[in-house]
């Protein structure tokens, strides 16, 4: 057993000092984490709105309104708010003129210019608009009733604020019966990326290894092993370990990286950590095939790399399983990222435990036993070869 850690040992020190691995396996995954987060999670503002024009009592109101509805605003000049909108800088622009604030004062009405800019996320930002401006509208109404009916503007104001908040909100309660949308509401911000990115680079990385496995066997490193007192099954088992330790270090500091970095949700620990060494056997597994059964690394490294992103994207890592139509859904479940796709889905979303990822750790397994066979017979019999 020594002598499997020990050639293990050794395939983890010659895989460290290439410096580029340090950046493929720690530093890239996190930035895609945090790139598909700042995309696709929720977690942010309801749009960013710029407003053009002097100050006064009316853009006051709507940016008051606007923040209420966690909109994020600012001021500008003309030019500057044409130019943030152009360069999508900003979602909306508001336009107020001296004249506007004017007939605010004096209670007539306003056509306030409103220029859209081109992002997906306007739409949104511009609803939140309307309704502010319907709010300080109604406000408005309100107080020239009360000032009609001989209340003083300040005493209007004062009654209409305590009337708001003595006054209980009404509650609308929205059940959103989408079963996708269902699916992905409680996740976080990054929880989805963390999940995917995670097996994505995992099992990238680990393929991408092989190459180190063909360089040691060109360089002659397994033969001086084997001329030692070491069996061919040890050293086998040695290459195993050192692919499989690799694949589990890479995961365990995505895990824990983005638990801490960006609070994502794991849901049980156990039964994501075994889930994730399942899945790095296979990985490891596949790695030693692949460094057996050729000879040169850069063409190693592009098998790796091609199998890696198209298992991948087949799998759920790259567009949820979710929006796959359900005959590709059961095609993608040939490969192992769709079943720890399915077992992290379980465990993040629905608090699962290990008994109820059994059925996705069992295949799992069973790829990773088949697949070690397979690797273990063709890099003993490359061994025999070199011997």
């Amino acid at each position: 057993m020594r002598s499997v850690v020990t050639i293990a040992g050794v395939e983890l020190r010659r895989f460290w000092r290439d410096r580029s691995n340090i950046f493929f396996v720690f530093v890239f995954p996190m930035l895609l984490v945090v790139l598909i987060g700042s995309q696709f999670g929720g977690g942010g503002n309801n749009g960013r709105v710029a407003i053009a024009g002097a100050d006064g009592e009316l853009r006051s109101r709507l940016t008051s309104a606007l923040r209420a509805q966690d909109v994020q605003v600012w001021y500008d000049d003309e030019g500057t708010v044409r130019d943030e909108l152009a360069r999508s800088r900003a979602d909306v622009g508001l336009f107020l003129t001296p004249a506007d604030e004017r007939a605010f004062a004096a209670g007539d009405d306003v056509d306030v210019p409103v220029v859209v800019s081109s992002q997906a996320t306007a739409q949104g930002a511009l609803q939140q608009v309307r309704t502010a401006v319907q709010g300080v509208t109604t406000r408005r109404s309100q107080l020239a009733a009360l000032a009609a009916a001989g209340v003083p503007e300040a005493e209007a104001d004062r009654a209409l604020i305590q009337a708001g908040a003595s006054a209980p909100a009404p509650r609308v309660s929205v059940t959103d019966v989408d079963e996708v949308s269902q699916e992905f509401g409680d996740l976080g911000q990054f929880d989805l990326g963390a999940a995917t990115q995670t097996l994505l680079f995992v099992f990238l990385s680990t393929l991408t290894g092989a190459s180190a496995l063909i360089q040691s066997r060109r360089e002659g490193v397994l033969a001086r092993i084997v001329a030692q007192p070491v069996s061919a099954g040890r050293a086998v088992a040695g290459q195993a370990l050192g692919r499989f330790s690799l694949a589990m270090v890479q995961g365990l500091y995505l895990v824990l990286g983005t638990a801490l970095l960006f609070g994502v949700d794991w849901g049980s620990w156990p039964a994501t950590i075994v889930v994730l060494a399942a899945f790095a056997a296979v990985a490891s597994a596949l790695a030693m095939i692949i460094g057996s059964v050729m000879d040169n690394e850069g063409a190693a490294t592009g098998v790796g790399i091609g199998a890696g992103l198209v298992l991948a994207a087949l799998g759920g890592c790259m567009t949820p399983l979710e929006f796959f139509p359900a005959t590709l859904q059961k095609v993608a479940h040939v490969t192992p990222h769709a079943w720890a796709y399915d077992a992290l889905a379980e465990i993040q979303r629905h608090g699962g435990s290990i008994l109820d990822v059994l059925p996705q750790l069992g295949v799992l397994v069973a790829m990773a036993a088949v697949l070690l066979a397979v690797g273990a017979l063709t890099l003993r019999r490359s061994i025999d070869r070199a011997l």
